[in-house]
């Protein structure tokens, strides 16, 4: 299964997934969901994935194969050349339609699941930066201020600390600690969700990544983090009144 979360904040974007791909119990596999695009000063886009392998892989590759094209025929267009962030979930989307149109069928003839979800967020230079959804269907919704943040996959173990820290005027940073609790959170309860994880930040206008790096299980922040909050959530339950009389 997957993990992955996006939030855009006042001061920019923050992205983090897990690695971990599960197609049962005896099929544990090690995928990056994260993936990630930069002209540094004129653009960074980063985008996280879920949902059938395939699909999501599919779409990434049409991604990539319109940039290669580019580089003969500038009229190609791409996520790179796009207009727009609001274009380039567009050009997702569109991707992703045609990937459903051509195996959807086939892959449910076989027992399997062909939905598939990708988060897409970034920046250009002269834009905004932006956060969008994109569903199996090819069509997308946009984070706003009421919804700074998405979640895709395992969503609901990680949902609870997010939806009482986060708001629009959450440093980056407090955003950054609020996603590891939230995967956190996450990896504890559901096996399907594992560790190493891929963390970037965008800095609103930077058109940039602050941070792209990989956090193994045994990274000492991490540890911390999920150790720390471990104790203050008993620390809190201890001192709640009894209910009992």
């Amino acid at each position: 299964m997957t993990y992955c979360v996006a939030v855009r904040v006042a001061d920019g974007l923050v992205l983090l997934s897990d690695t971990r791909t599960n197609a049962g119990v005896d099929n544990v596999s090690r995928f990056s969901k994260m993936f990630t695009w930069e002209r540094a000063g004129e653009r960074a886009i980063g985008m996280a994935t879920s949902g059938n392998l395939s699909i999501t892989q599919g779409v990434i590759t049409r991604l990539e194969q319109a940039i290669e094209r580019s580089a003969e025929d500038p009229h190609v267009e791409t996520i790179l050349n796009a207009a727009s962030l609001y274009r380039v979930a567009e050009l997702v989307g569109e991707a992703m339609q045609g990937l459903q149109d051509r195996y959807r069928d086939s892959i449910q003839a076989e027992g399997a699941g062909a939905d598939a979800t990708v988060l897409v967020c970034g920046q250009r230079r002269g834009g905004r930066h932006r956060l969008f959804m994109v569903y199996s269907a090819g069509n997308f919704v946009e984070a706003t201020a009421d919804t700074p943040y998405f979640q895709i996959g395992e969503h609901k173990y990680g949902k609870p600390i997010l939806d009482r820290v986060v708001t629009m005027e959450t440093p980056l940073d407090e955003v950054a600690k609020a996603v590891c609790v939230s995967m956190d959170s996450t990896l504890r309860s559901n096996l399907s969700v594992g560790m190493p994880l891929d963390l970037a930040v965008i800095r609103r206008d930077a058109c940039a990544f602050d941070v792209h790096e990989r956090i193994e299980a045994d990274d000492p922040r991490f540890v911390a983090i999920s150790r720390r909050w471990g104790e203050a959530l008993r620390n809190a339950f201890s001192s709640l009144p009894a209910i009992l009389c």
